[in-house]
C-alpha cells in the first residue's frame, strides 16, 4: 500500500470516527489548507531568505515546521480524496508535463 493511501486512509477514518465528512467539502478544505500554508509562510516570514533553512533546523523551530507540512499535507490528501483525484498519478502527470514544458538546460523556473 502507498504511503499516500495509507495517509488517506487514516484520514477518513479519523474524519468518521469524528462525524467531521459534514465539513469536508472541497471549499472548506481548500481554506483549511491555505489556512495552514499561511502558518507554515509565517515561520518563515521575517527570517533572511539565506538562512531561513538553518533558522528553522533548530528547536522550537523544527518541530513547528514538521507539523505545519504535516498539517498542509493532511488536509491535500483530504482534499484529493473528497474530490476523487488520484493524488500520486496527477502528481507524476505533472511532473511528465514540466519536463517537457522546462526542458534541460533552461534556466527559468
Amino acid at each position: 500500500m502507498s504511503d499516500l493511501i495509507d495517509l488517506r486512509d487514516r484520514m477518513r477514518a479519523f474524519s468518521a470516527e469524528r462525524d467531521w465528512f459534514r465539513f469536508h467539502d472541497p471549499k472548506s478544505l481548500l481554506l483549511a489548507l491555505v489556512g495552514e500554508v499561511g502558518e507554515l509562510s509565517e515561520i518563515f516570514q521575517w527570517l533572511p531568505a539565506d538562512e531561513a533553512g538553518a533558522q528553522v533546523a533548530d528547536e522550537p523551530a523544527a518541530t513547528q515546521v514538521r507539523d505545519e507540512l504535516a498539517d498542509v499535507l493532511l488536509y491535500l490528501v483530504r482534499l484529493a480524496d473528497v474530490l476523487e483525484v488520484d493524488l500520486h498519478q496527477a502528481a507524476l502527470a505533472k511532473m511528465d508535463k514540466n519536463a517537457d514544458k522546462h526542458g534541460i538546460g533552461r534556466t527559468d523556473p
